[in-house]
């Protein structure tokens, strides 16, 4: 009862004429920055923070909170539409709404994402609510092992459930924990595949990596077939979704926030690894499995509502600890600091104001998200009615302009063709691309947390093992890996 209070008094701020305008700016901003390729949510938020000095705390925070969101949405915008990530949230929303774009079903995928947001958004920001000090203690025991343990288990499921075989599933996953290698040691501080480049030392940012792999990798495919085929407008097809849509759709927009918001609440948890376990999810659960690949609105809607509800999630762990497990919480409590607030466990008995404020700005900016881009959906979806040949130039110089917005280094556009080129090869060979992004994204965290485990254990591998929730995961993994072998016995017995 007491939450509840303090989020009525928190909507009591949030709605304040002042505040509800900087909700809308940030989801106005956030949605147009978020469809720029790589300028994510943190990028995003980074850029802003100087322009808040002037305000007050309550508001700048509502203004980041839109940006988060409205950041997140344009960044699967371009996912789904132009098989181009925003931002690493985003990759998954290209495996099955970018074929649905190409099948004239653009404007159905950019609605399931938008409400899929709306639905993980509240129902996370709920959870945020009444969960947080449980969710905040809970993540505090998970250790090395465990972390290292769902990182594993979440190479096996995007290997097992991707591709036409499990050896191109792993074939891809080792080309993208190849890519994770470059860079410095986080342990020891040596060079490792650098080539002596000093560029390189800070390793290649996942954004390069994941607009190399989808967009420059995709534009080449498609140069190289329009020969072939006739470049002809894609068409846009209605722009709402109907019965069948939302039947297929309901559960998985209520499933990826049980999925996403624990993730998110974990720290060095963010929303990569639920929404592609939630993919996961969906096409096991699903009736239509054969669609997946080819455009299932599963695909679409769990992932983006598990990918919202993280972000939910990210909060817990910020407000109740002090601990950004996201870039995007890592500069949001850069910002606190700024204005001389110190999140922790105190946060709630200080500020309550700033706190109940920001949630329930949360909620605000939900309703705010979707009342903005539900009607955006067509006008959106029409991007794909430009001709193929103009299209693809037109994402091959919005991809150069977004590598090159990381890092600001002309060796960052080489990064990006070399890495366009692979892509391309995995296309050719039909390697499926996301264990490579997967695997970029994860690897020198599983690296991370292995060696931590080892150190804690004095080398023995029984360190990995050692917890109740470590043996728990690699059971589930045993069961992942077996499961196509035990099927197929049963298929012989049966026969």
């Amino acid at each position: 009862m007491d939450s509840l209070n303090s989020l009525i008094d928190g909507f009591g701020t949030a709605l304040t004429p002042v505040n509800l305008l900087w909700a809308a700016l940030g989801v106005l901003l956030g949605t147009a920055i978020g469809v720029l390729p790589g300028i994510g949510p943190a990028m995003a938020v980074a850029l802003l923070l100087p322009v808040t000095y002037g305000l007050e705390p309550t508001g700048a925070f509502i203004m980041f909170a839109g940006i988060y969101y409205g950041a997140m949405f344009g960044g699967s915008t371009t996912s789904i539409l132009l098989n181009t990530p925003g931002e690493s949230a985003a990759v998954v929303a290209a495996i099955e709404g970018n074929p649905m774009a190409k099948a004239g079903r653009g404007a159905q995928a950019l609605a399931a994402a938008a409400i899929g947001h709306f639905a993980g958004g509240m129902i996370g920001t709920i959870l945020l609510v009444v969960l947080a000090p449980t969710v905040a203690s809970l993540a505090v025991d998970i250790g090395a092992p465990d972390y290292f343990a769902i990182m594993v288990l979440a190479f096996i499921a995007v290997t097992s459930v991707l591709g036409s075989s499990r050896i191109r599933g792993l074939a891809s996953l080792l080309i993208g924990l190849t890519i994770g290698l470059v860079g410095l040691d986080q342990m020891t501080g040596q060079q490792r595949l650098t080539f002596g480049s000093l560029q390189l030392a800070d390793g290649i940012d996942v954004v390069i990596v994941a607009v190399g792999l989808f967009a420059i990798g995709e534009a080449l495919w498609v140069a190289a077939h329009l020969r072939r085929s006739s470049g002809k407008p894609i068409p846009v097809g209605r722009p709402w979704l109907g019965k069948a849509d939302v039947r297929r759709t309901w559960k998985s927009w209520l499933r990826g926030p049980l999925i996403g918001f624990p993730f998110g609440a974990i720290p060095a948890g963010g929303a990569e690894i639920p929404t592609f376990l939630s993919y996961v999810t969906e096409k096991r659960l699903s009736k239509h499995r054969d669609e997946f690949g080819k455009g299932a609105i599963e695909g679409v809607a769990g992932p983006e509502s598990a990918a919202s509800a993280s972000a939910a999630g990210t909060l817990v762990s910020m407000l109740t600890l002090g601990l950004p497990t996201t870039a995007v919480a890592a500069v949001m409590l850069a910002a606190f600091q700024q204005y001389g607030i110190q999140p922790g466990p105190l946060l709630f008995e200080r500020e309550p104001e700033l706190v109940w404020g920001l949630i329930a700005s949360l909620f605000v900016g939900m309703v705010l998200l979707l009342a903005l881009n539900l009607p955006l959906a067509p006008l959106w979806a029409k991007l794909l009615r430009i001709p193929r040949p103009y299209l693809y130039a037109g994402i091959l110089f919005f991809a150069a302009v977004g590598a090159y917005a990381v890092g600001g280094e002309a060796v960052d556009l080489v990064i990006l063709l070399v890495i366009g080129l692979i892509g391309f090869g995995m296309r050719r060979y039909g390697l499926p691309v996301l264990p490579a992004i997967i695997a970029v994204i994860l690897g020198p965290s599983a690296e991370q947390q292995l060696r931590r485990a080892l150190q804690i254990s004095d080398g023995s591998v029984t360190g990995l093992v050692n917890t109740p929730f470590s043996v728990t995961v690699y059971v589930i993994v045993a069961l992942i890996l077996a499961w196509p072998l035990v099927r197929k016995a049963l298929g012989r017995n049966r026969a």
